[in-house]
């Protein structure tokens, strides 16, 4: 039985994952963690802080806050012997240099998406970027997502732009020479990969990666509708990490 404590455990995603962890048979939340006190506690104790629990009576932080408060998660867990899993995006590269050397003391998973319906539509794209001339993304979230473009969508972009690389493909040109408003073309991630991004009420996590060739088009979609959709993948994780120090960025080498 593995003991998790989750950080930003008032929130919508924190809640979620107390419901969704504790009904696991062979996973037990044992603390929600937060500066505001959770509607509901899912039979975990509340703490207003790691420091006021202890770490004895932790596995698993699982940490879906805010970049300065995972990287207070991430030294206390490197400091105490505790896993850390991940679901927070928008990190500074100082931020998470910080996340990466907790990974040097402790087990640490971090990802952009913790959906496996979205790990396998990033395999299916890198699967398809060698293959044809353009690919471009569009991802949809909530109107409550404060970073743009979305973790996902940029580790989508690199994925294909390294798949592309990787079998000898030059980077892709854009054949736009002039635009009548300035960002109509969106954000080139890399590899001539665009990426726009739509912030609307009512959507939760929405991706589309379009590519297109001679005569033809290829369209990879994943849909969450309902934050449900990303415990299996925290599960998994869980289950999967513990003390012994390693850093993954992505659980896609966790779903077979």
């Amino acid at each position: 039985m593995k003991r998790i404590g989750i950080v930003g455990g008032a929130g919508r995603m924190g809640q979620v994952m107390a419901e969704g962890l504790s009904a696991a048979p062979d996973l037990e939340v044992v603390a929600l963690v937060d500066v505001h006190e959770p509607e509901e506690l899912f039979g975990a104790v509340y703490a207003p802080s790691l420091e006021d629990l202890k770490d004895s009576s932790l596995d698993v932080v699982v940490d879906f806050s805010v970049p300065d408060s995972v990287v207070h998660s991430a030294n206390w867990c490197a400091d105490h012997g505790v896993a850390l899993v991940i679901g927070t995006t928008g990190f500074s590269e100082a931020q998470r240099a910080e996340v990466v050397s907790a990974g040097q003391k402790v087990g640490v998973v971090m990802t952009s998406n913790f959906s496996i319906g979205a790990v396998l539509a990033e395999r299916f794209a890198v699967q398809a970027a060698p293959y044809f001339e353009r690919a471009e993304i569009i991802e949809m979230h909530h109107d409550r997502k404060v970073d743009a473009p979305s973790g996902t969508s940029i580790a989508t972009a690199n994925a294909i732009a390294q798949a592309r690389a990787a079998a000898g493909r030059e980077p892709m040109q854009d054949p736009t020479t002039r635009t009548t408003l300035d960002g109509a073309r969106g954000a080139d991630a890399g590899g001539g990969v665009r990426i726009h991004s739509v912030r609307l009420a009512g959507l939760v996590a929405h991706q589309v990666v379009l590519f297109g060739g001679p005569g033809e088009g290829l369209t990879i979609r994943h849909d969450s509708f309902d934050r449900q959709s990303f415990v299996p993948g925290v599960a998994t994780a869980v289950r999967a990490i513990d003390a012994t120090p390693r850093f993954l960025d992505s659980i896609s080498s966790l779903v077979e």
